[in-house]
C-alpha cells in the first residue's frame, strides 16, 4: 500500500508505538509519523505508508490545530495534567472576557518559546527529558514559532480554586501548546498548566477524516480501506505539470534551470497524471538552475 492514512490517535501510546501496530495490520515495514505527539494527546496523526515515507519530512512542516484547555491556578513539572504540582496560587477572582482576550492576543503571531524540560529537544546530545527524569535543570535557548490563531472556543469553568479556558490554537510546526498554556496564565497573573489537548488538523487532514484502530482493522477485514494519495499531502507546496519528455529526466534527477513556479524553496513536478516525480530546490551553488531534492520513483 502507498499514501497516507490519518489515524485517530488513542490516548496512552507514542507515536512510535502507533507505527508499530500500523506496520503490523498492514504487514510493511515502511510506516513514518509525521511528527510526534505526547502520549495523553489524541487526534490527528497521519501516518506514511510505502512509497509516501519520503514525503513525511515535509509534512512535519504543517500547521496544525490544536483544541487546548488552560488551568489557571497551579502549575506542573510537565505543564501538563500528568506532572506534579509545583507551584499554586488559588483564583479568587474570574478574569474578565476582556482581560482573557487580552492575553490571548499577547500571543498571536510570531513569539519566542522556551522548549520545557519534560520534551524531546536536544541539549549537548541529550533529550531534554533524560535531564528532567534525574532531576536536572539545563539552560534551553528559546525558538521562534508562530500562533496564526488562538481563541477561546467555550465558558470558562470554576473549580476548586482553579478555572479552566478552552481554546483553539492553530500554529507553526515545533509550537509547545502547554507551553502556550503556561504563559497565557502568567500573563493572566497565576500560575498554570494545561489540562487537555487535542489535534485536530495537521495541514490538510482533519480529525473527521481520521481514523481509529478499531476502524482500520474491520476495514482490512472488509478489504475497503483506502490511503489518501502522497499528491494530497503535497498539495499546498508550489507545483509544476512537466510535459512528458522531461518525465524522464526527472526520474533521472537532471539538474535543471529554474522556473518562475519556483516561488519558493521547493517546487514539486507532477506529470500529466498529477502523479508527483520529484521535488526540486533551488540549487545550493549554481544560482539560476535547480537540482532534485527527492526523486519518487514509480
Amino acid at each position: 500500500m502507498n499514501g497516507v492514512l490519518p489515524l485517530k490517535k488513542p490516548a496512552g501510546m507514542t507515536s512510535h508505538d502507533c507505527v508499530a501496530i500500523t506496520r503490523k495490520l498492514l504487514h510493511t515495514k515502511k510506516v513514518g509519523h509525521t511528527g510526534t505527539l505526547d502520549p495523553d494527546v489524541t487526534g490527528v496523526l497521519p501516518l506514511c505508508i510505502g512509497r509516501a515515507t519520503k514525503v513525511a519530512q515535509y509534512m512535519t512542516d504543517f500547521s496544525k490545530t490544536y483544541e487546548a484547555v488552560i488551568t489557571l491556578g497551579f502549575s506542573t513539572t510537565t505543564e501538563d495534567a500528568s506532572g506534579e504540582k509545583v507551584e499554586e496560587k488559588k483564583v479568587d477572582k474570574l478574569p474578565s472576557t476582556n482581560d482573557i482576550e487580552e492575553a490571548l492576543a499577547a500571543f498571536r503571531g510570531e513569539i519566542e518559546q522556551v522548549p520545557p524540560m519534560y520534551s524531546a529537544v536536544k541539549i549537548n546530545g541529550k533529550k531534554l527529558y533524560e535531564y528532567a527524569f534525574k532531576g536536572e535543570v539545563v539552560e534551553r535557548p528559546s525558538r521562534k514559532v508562530t500562533i496564526h490563531e488562538l481563541e477561546q472556543i467555550g465558558e470558562v469553568t470554576k473549580g476548586d480554586g482553579t478555572i479552566s479556558i478552552p481554546v483553539r490554537v492553530t500554529c507553526s510546526k515545533g509550537t509547545y501548546i502547554r507551553t502556550l498554556a503556561v504563559d497565557i496564565g502568567e500573563h493572566l497573573g497565576y500560575p498554570a498548566h494545561m489540562s487537555f489537548l487535542i489535534r485536530t488538523a495537521s495541514g490538510p487532514f482533519k480529525l473527521e477524516e481520521c481514523l481509529t484502530f478499531d476502524e482500520i482493522k474491520q476495514m482490512i477485514e472488509d478489504e475497503t480501506l483506502s490511503l489518501f494519495p502522497m499528491e494530497y499531502a503535497l498539495s499546498a507546496m508550489p507545483s509544476l505539470t512537466v510535459e512528458p519528455e522531461l518525465e524522464a529526466k526527472l526520474q533521472n534527477g537532471a539538474v535543471l534551470p529554474q522556473v518562475d513556479e519556483m516561488t519558493e524553496d521547493r517546487l514539486v513536478m507532477y506529470n500529466k497524471d498529477g502523479e508527483a516525480i520529484a521535488i526540486y530546490q533551488k540549487h545550493p551553488e549554481k544560482p539560476g538552475l535547480m537540482k532534485p531534492e527527492k526523486v519518487f520513483s514509480r
